[in-house]
């Protein structure tokens, strides 16, 4: 007997289904932590590769190697450029390092400057841009965010984004190995699809009257009245999306990861890169934005054996 029900086809938890305003993902809410650190960092894609690691979950496979794939991400320096502080939900006051050698790199002139009071603050932010420039493809135009900064009060806050104003600051120094964190990027872009690939609805029978491609049933009020709810043709990919709770497996140098030849449609990796386990949101080369994750996951450094770096060309 034939299946006369199933749950519909395509989520409606993703919508609407557009293309991303910006590459540069927004971060809205930042995860609490008592340790003076920036709560967040920024690589690009380089691709994946094999590594092999001694299981530590409560799977059948514990205490034994396993090999699983892991996305490269490259992680050069991040400079700080600003402090930025809020009060009562709002911008309060912008205070912009006064180096001309980041000012030019950034095209801004300072008009003012202006000092911060742990006082007159609720919460303090960091300002930085990433430098795409140092790796290992043609980008060259900075792009800026803006970081959420540990610590127990805004006064510790305050005093650990001074000390680091208009200084660089490694991945290392903000993430460590076995850390969880929360990946932020704008999806691999599809262009317009039609409903059957952009919902996975089913292709109609051959003797069906019009075409295949298409849903049998717009709905019960017609052309004029169709809801939002019913697969239709339009945008497929490069759209805004983040993934909880990814593995950082280790912060790996150039030697470690580069394959003979390098990453194909990247290049070669030349700084430190985190190995994150699994496949992250969107293509290589484009922009990951990283926060410490907002679900507490316990910390455990993981034992990585190999990188299985052979020529992937």
């Amino acid at each position: 007997m034939a299946k006369h029900n199933r749950p519909r086809k395509g989520s409606l938890a993703f919508n609407p289904r557009k293309r991303a305003n910006k590459q540069t993902p927004t971060i809205n809410f930042w995860a609490e932590r008592e340790e003076p650190s920036l709560l967040g960092f920024a690589g690009y894609k380089a691709g994946m590769t094999t590594i092999s690691y001694i299981d530590d979950s409560n799977s059948p496979n514990k205490n034994t190697e396993v090999f699983i794939g892991a996305t490269i991400v490259e992680a050069p320096s991040l400079v700080i450029y600003g402090i930025r502080a809020f009060k009562d939900g709002q911008i309060k006051t912008d205070k912009i390092c006064t180096d001309e050698k980041i000012l030019k790199e950034m095209g801004m002139k300072l008009k003012k400057k202006n000092e911060i009071k742990a006082e007159d603050a609720d919460d303090i932010f960091v300002l930085a841009y990433t430098r795409p420039s140092k790796c290992g493809f043609g980008k060259k135009h900075i792009e800026k965010m803006m970081i959420g900064v540990g610590g127990k009060d805004t006064k510790a806050k305050l005093d650990y984004a001074n000390s680091i104003l208009g200084k660089e600051v490694k991945a290392s120094e903000a993430i460590k190995p076995g850390e969880y964190v929360d990946t932020f990027a704008v999806s691999i872009g599809r262009g317009w699809q039609g409903q059957v690939k952009r919902f996975g609805t089913s292709i109609q029978r051959r003797k069906a009257t019009g075409k295949r491609r298409h849903i049998g049933n717009m709905g019960a009020f017609g052309a004029h009245g169709v809801h939002h709810t019913v697969p239709m043709a339009g945008q497929m990919g490069y759209h805004n999306r983040h993934e909880l709770n990814k593995r950082v497996m280790k912060i790996a140098t150039p030697e470690e990861v580069n394959p003979s030849g390098g990453f194909p449609h990247y290049g070669v990796v030349k700084n430190e890169c985190l190995l994150i386990l699994g496949s992250i949101t969107g293509p290589k080369k484009r922009l990951i934005r990283m926060r410490k994750a907002v679900r507490k996951a316990e910390i455990k450094a993981p034992d990585v054996k190999e990188i299985l770096n052979t020529p992937q060309n």
